[in-house]
């Protein structure tokens, strides 16, 4: 399965990743409605740790953790991408708390997001990928 990997050497920490996540997730047309005067909630964040800069985002495990902690089913798979059925989640933070990865946070509304690579909003790649200027972000098979 496609995952998205960081290619740190390249990586400039422009958090455009992180504007074009927000923006692809906000289902509006333009980014300006949808990032412009409001907090951006990215569902893919990039750190800084010295002198190296790379994004985290959910590593769609083989077993995931999150899954088998989620209280309330919300948390499944669903070809390989670990998803949300925003519907049934509570908003009790178990999933955050379990995942090694930092890569679940609570949305505006207290409903957990992730990333879901695109899957309802792109052509089969995830928007951070697409729109990386450096290419620091791939969606490729690796073993």
């Amino acid at each position: 399965m496609k995952r998205i990997f960081i290619n740190k050497q390249w990586c400039l920490g422009c958090h455009l990743c992180e504007f074009n996540c927000a923006f692809a997730n906000s289902g509006k047309t333009s980014m300006v409605t949808a990032l412009k005067d409001k907090q951006v909630r990215p569902r893919v964040r990039v750190e800084e740790h010295g002198k190296d800069t790379f994004a985290f985002s959910c590593r769609h495990c083989k077993d995931p953790i999150c899954i088998k902690s989620c209280i309330s089913g919300a948390l499944h798979k669903d070809n390989g991408i670990v998803r949300i059925d925003y519907d049934k989640c509570v908003g009790c933070c178990t999933c955050i708390t379990v995942c090694p990865y930092g890569a679940i946070a609570r949305g505006d509304d207290g409903v957990m997001r992730k990333c879901e690579l695109c899957v309802d909003n792109m052509d089969g790649t995830p928007y951070c990928v697409s729109n990386c200027p450096n290419g620091a972000i791939v969606f490729e098979e690796r073993d």
